[in-house]
């Protein structure tokens, strides 16, 4: 078999690189050319493109880069039809997937898409396009599982990859001090913090002078009480995070976000996969999140949903709270901590709503069972 992937974002790279040990453990000999990171790289294959060369969000921001996206469109479709796979596989990223799903799925190539687009927030229309141009949609959240049904699309949920991912990852099983001592830290007994800034430089932009001004007012207020942890974001260079930390006492940690987040006593997180990831590891967390005031003006035109955290919509209810644009402001967030760590009822409250999500989530395994499902459809079809 002959697979091409694509994944345009960090979360797309993390789920690509599971699938693909999957898709090989089942086929060994099997060819895999892709579009992805350093993730899916170290499981194989050929990269083709770095999402971090291409990752783009917003209204305003893809205008911008609009060129940029349509050369890499017209690259992908003649290395498709140079390649000829057995199959596309395309990982979220919807507004170029598909573009991709559409020209694949009309010069005869088996289309999957793994993830699909979250049209139950917005853009129900592109349902009609997952019908048309897609051979089989799998999908890894619960709560997806009715709503595909209803809009008539036969989508396949075997369980979320992220149970795996962590649960396999050494240092989330490590004592505190075994942790610390890993990443070449000595432990002085401060109860640690948390800050994942986004995988994007927008969202770093706009959210790392919020945590530096958080960790200035706490220090303030509670003294050294806290150790600072940034969990840099593998597609974020570490001197990219220096030219805001400056003299603010927070020290970075790279490759290892599960490990922060699992000895950690809360958690400042932008939005994404890694509010998720914090919910199953069972850290406590505020999800901050903001961006160019156009294209958040835009977005709440279009999104229909009254959260943003993947944890809350699978459990259906708010966990942890949400600092978004305005709300977002280094007071709120640091009066957020506080409450995280001294308030134990809420403490307590959000980790039991923590315990009710996992338990959703289904069991380890969820990639491997995708790939063989991906396998047995080529086959079949």
């Amino acid at each position: 078999m002959r697979y091409y992937i694509i994944a345009g974002e960090a979360s797309g790279d993390l789920h690509g690189a599971n699938l693909m040990k999957g898709l090989l453990r089942h086929d060994p000999s099997c060819g895999i050319r892709f579009w992805g990171g350093g993730k899916m790289a170290a499981v194989g294959g050929t990269l083709v493109k770095d999402y971090r060369d291409n990752a783009v969000m917003g209204f305003v921001e893809v205008l911008s880069h609009l060129g940029s996206i349509l050369r890499n469109l017209r690259f992908c479709k003649e290395d498709i039809l140079q390649y000829r796979p057995d199959a596309v596989i395309l990982i979220d990223y919807p507004g170029f997937n598909l573009k991709i799903a559409r020209f694949a799925h009309e010069r005869g190539f088996k289309v999957f898409y793994y993830i699909p687009p979250k049209v139950w927030a917005r853009g129900e229309s592109r349902i009609q396009l997952l019908k048309r141009y897609v051979d089989k949609v799998f999908i890894i959240f619960p709560f997806e599982v009715g709503y595909f049904k209803a809009k008539g699309v036969d989508a396949v949920y075997n369980g979320n990859p992220l149970v795996d991912n962590i649960g396999s990852t050494p240092s989330v099983h490590m004592s505190r001090e075994d942790f610390l001592r890993s990443h070449s830290m000595t432990d002085d007994g401060r109860p640690l913090l948390a800050f994942l800034a986004g995988s994007r430089r927008m969202e770093v932009d706009y959210l790392m002078p919020r945590i530096v001004r958080t960790a200035a007012i706490l220090k303030e207020r509670m003294g050294g009480r806290f150790r600072f942890l940034l969990a840099a974001a593998p597609s974020i260079d570490p001197e990219y995070y220096g030219k805001y930390i400056g003299d603010s006492g927070i020290e970075i940690i790279q490759n290892d976000t599960y490990g922060v987040l699992s000895h950690s006593e809360a958690a400042v997180i932008s939005s994404g996969t890694a509010s998720l990831e914090a919910a199953i590891i069972g850290t406590p967390q505020v999800v901050c999140y903001g961006m160019n005031p156009i294209t958040y003006f835009l977005a709440r035109l279009v999104v229909r949903l009254d959260t943003i955290s993947l944890a809350n919509m699978i459990l259906g209810r708010h966990i942890f709270k949400e600092l978004l644009q305005g709300d977002c402001t280094p007071e709120h967030i640091a009066d957020e901590v506080l409450r995280m760590t001294d308030d134990r009822a809420y403490r307590s409250r959000m980790i039991k709503d923590y315990d009710d999500m996992r338990a959703m989530l289904g069991e380890r395994g969820s990639a491997e069972r995708t790939a063989a499902d991906i396998e047995q459809f080529i086959k079949g079809l």
